[in-house]
């Protein structure tokens, strides 16, 4: 879930924090949010942490605290789409699955599409099936990774070359830095008026209350008159 959009070297001292403060889903699903919140501070999509949160609930309530080998189940729990699932499969479980991610793409497109552009997952897909370690499927996905992590210091055009490659938006002034910057504020003083973080951002008050709006229905926050207060 943390590797969703965010580099390795971003998330791999966040994660060890993480699991230490929530070491396993009963401590994760009875931990207050705003402490969930705080400790995924820096990682960015603050949604995921809601996620988990949630994830972790469900399994508590409806799994016995055991996280299902089922990708059709765990397709079924928040933010967790089809290569998330199967990643999860393969690394939890060491079951094979089939999944596409960046450095996985890249390893493919460099041997099989030397030539192509605009290489589809759909085309790409079969030959993961054909060449899957389907006795240590966990061992085959690490090194397929790690040597896309190598390719991509050598050859940094080649996932440019998959139809999938979307350039990121400028972070900076973004709506998602704004919202970084408004949960962090209330994570770190619990509770806050309207009216003082709108002074603190120096922002327009019908853009901070549309931003907060959308926090509100995401399950982040709750406004009530002019506080807000993280649920």
């Amino acid at each position: 879930m943390m590797l969703q959009q965010t580099q390795t070297n971003r998330v791999s001292d966040k994660f060890i924090e993480f699991i230490y403060e929530f070491p396993d889903f009963h401590t994760l699903m009875a931990a207050p949010l705003d402490k969930v919140l705080k400790k995924w501070q820096g990682l960015g999509y603050n949604r995921r942490a809601i996620a988990l949160k949630k994830i972790a609930k469900i399994v508590m309530e409806e799994y016995g605290g055991n996280l299902p080998a089922d990708i059709d189940i765990l397709k079924s729990f928040p933010q967790i789409g089809h290569n998330t699932a199967s990643s999860i499969i393969s690394f939890a479980f060491n079951l094979p699955t089939f999944f596409i991610e960046t450095n996985i793409r890249r390893v493919f497109i460099y041997f099989y599409f030397p030539r192509s552009n605009s290489v589809s997952d759909e085309k790409i897909l079969p030959i993961i099936k054909k060449t899957l370690d389907y006795n240590n499927p966990r061992e085959w996905y690490y090194a397929l990774m790690d040597y896309g992590v190598m390719l991509k210091k050598s050859h940094p055009e080649l996932n440019k070359r998959s139809s999938h490659y979307r350039k990121q938006p400028t972070f900076k002034g973004s709506t998602r830095e704004l919202r970084g910057k408004i949960l962090k504020l209330i994570v770190k003083n619990s509770e806050m008026l309207i009216s003082h973080l709108t002074q603190k951002l120096k922002l327009n008050s019908n853009k901070l209350m549309e931003v907060l709006m959308q926090l509100e229905k995401e399950g982040f926050l709750k406004i009530e008159d002019e506080k807000i207060r993280i649920i």
